[in-house]
């Protein structure tokens, strides 16, 4: 999948519990909660409104994404906006937790 924001860094902000990607002077983030057992829970997914239908939301989970396989923890898609986008997408089915299904 092509990212309109590649060159936009995501940002884990460990302080937050955050993954942050600043497009102009705006910012959209996905909260997150890691396990010990390596699950990544992806619970909250925010959009300011002047990005919104740009593709921001998307190029965010799509970096989140990327970051849970590269670091060999699995998904926990609590956030319908992350759940859709694996729906969509289903190559990144491969990376979801036991027993979650979307």
């Amino acid at each position: 999948m092509a990212d309109k924001y590649e060159s936009s860094e995501l940002v884990k902000n460990e302080e937050k519990k955050r993954f942050e990607l600043h497009v102009d002077t705006h910012f959209a983030f996905i909260e997150y909660i890691l396990t010990n057992q390596n699950v990544m829970y992806l619970t909250h997914t925010e959009v300011p409104q002047a990005l919104e239908g740009n593709g921001v939301g998307g190029s965010i989970v799509f970096k989140a994404l990327n970051y849970i396989k590269s670091n060999h923890f699995t998904l926990a898609p609590l956030c319908p906006f992350v759940a859709a986008y694996v729906k969509r997408h289903p190559e990144w089915k491969e990376i979801l937790a036991s027993g979650y299904h979307v």
